[in-house]
């Protein structure tokens, strides 16, 4: 019977080591970047609506050359955005910021007057009211100096050179263009090729090369996660491991007091 028993356990004893092995996470996005702390892949849309009261608490005036106005943008984003305007001039791109961030009230206000000049019609070029990219803080309309003088924007504009710029290059960045000319019954919003969002480097290059959508790119990614949890991972778990630090370590050395000194860090 013992024999039995030990055989038994032999043969139990890789499966139970497999089942319990936390599974390795393999996805090309950091898994804290996807926490998203900072709020950078905050999604608006009709189906996941910003609160009225909602505002970023570090917006700042728009500093980068833009039509008459004052506009405001998340700090990092407009960082991000010099740099980008930087760029874009040494290629002769001059842009122009014509749109920035939006609270909710003037979103309802500017959709409202929408729909009373299109007889009640929804024709998706504004955002219903806490469906608006441009209330995150991280989006924003960017034409060329022609486009600017003229009333209105549509999908032409996608034609000039500056919007072929970006589409190219905006990426770099930090930024995608948020609506794109395939993705319209994904993001229930007309091509829009001066419309550009601020999601991050990694994440912007990564729905760059992929072709997706804010939409998609957050449905694949929630997706991932939840699959990492159903294989036995612990995705709070590996965010909690990747911002704790080590033990402290003595390091053999004493400081002028004749106290031990200590490392977080593991030496050589």
């Amino acid at each position: 019977m013992r024999k039995m028993l030990c055989l038994l356990l032999a043969l139990l004893c890789p499966l139970l080591c497999l089942a319990e092995k936390t599974p390795d996470w393999d996805y090309p996005i950091d898994p804290l970047t996807l926490r998203n702390a900072e709020g950078y892949l905050t999604l608006a849309n009709r189906d996941h609506l910003l609160d009225a009261s909602y505002a970023p608490n570090d917006l700042v005036t728009v500093t980068a050359k833009h039509v008459s106005g004052r506009f405001q943008l998340r700090k990092e984003a407009h960082d991000a955005l010099l740099l980008m305007f930087t760029a874009a001039k040494e290629d002769g791109c001059t842009l122009y910021v014509k749109s920035a961030y939006r609270s909710y009230q003037t979103q309802n206000t500017m959709y409202y007057n929408r729909l009373e000049r299109n007889n009640g019609r929804d024709d998706g070029w504004v955002s219903y009211p806490g469906a608006s990219d441009h209330q995150t803080g991280l989006g924003l309309d960017v034409l060329n100096y022609a486009w600017t003088q003229k009333d209105g924007m549509n999908a032409e504009f996608g034609n000039a050179k500056e919007a072929q710029w970006m589409a190219a290059h905006c990426h770099e960045y930090g930024f995608v263009i948020r609506y794109q000319q395939d993705k319209q019954e994904v993001t229930g919003i007309n091509y829009e090729p001066w419309h550009l969002r601020y999601v991050g480097l990694a994440c912007a290059d990564y729905m760059y090369r992929n072709n997706l959508s804010l939409e998609e790119f957050t449905e694949e990614w929630q997706g991932y996660i939840a699959s990492y949890n159903a294989a036995g991972g612990d995705y709070e778990a590996l965010c909690k491991s990747l911002t704790t630090l080590p033990d402290p370590m003595a390091t053999g050395e004493y400081d002028d007091s004749g106290d031990a000194e200590i490392s977080f860090f593991q030496l050589p």
